[in-house]
């Protein structure tokens, strides 16, 4: 049994997904769990991207260095052993100026923020995610929606 109200229902605007047509970029995606690494491979492989993994920071810095190509997108985890998703964003930046920058994290953006791990305006999906939510935010970084990271300058160059 439901009370009585005489108010109306509120109509739920759904969202509709980022539409956006791959051209051949290479996403580096930097996970920690493997199973978690291979499904976002995989989501991203099958819809036109070219998928490069990396199991922690360290490894994915290597990558980078001797990567000739273009990489295009950085997927990362924001807490991983060795090194934090934001200190791998830095390293890799530093390599690579013009890669974008989407996090992944099972933490709720407003405890990443207060305690350090994640600067605030950058691009986040939360775990668990759905391939729709992944393929819509990454959609939407490649095409210049998220600024919120800052290129580092090179200290090499």
């Amino acid at each position: 049994m439901l009370p009585v109200t005489a108010e109306a229902a509120v109509a739920v605007v759904e969202h509709a997904p980022y539409q956006r047509s791959p051209k051949g970029e290479t996403i580096l995606v930097v996970e920690d769990e493997a199973a978690l690494r291979e499904v976002a491979k995989r989501i991203f492989a099958r819809n036109g991207y070219h998928v490069i993994t990396a199991a922690s920071g360290p490894e994915a810095i290597e990558i980078v260095r001797g990567y000739q190509g273009d990489i295009h997108l950085l997927v990362t985890d924001v807490v991983m052993p060795h090194m934090l998703g934001k200190e791998v964003a830095e390293e890799i930046l530093a390599i690579k100026p013009d890669i974008e920058v989407l996090f992944i994290s099972g933490y709720a953006r407003r405890v990443l923020t207060s305690q350090g791990m994640l600067d605030p305006g950058v691009a986040l999906v939360e775990k668990p995610f759905s391939e729709a939510d992944l393929m819509d935010k990454a959609a939407r970084v490649l095409n210049g929606h998220f600024r919120g990271y800052k290129t580092v300058e090179n200290p090499q160059a």
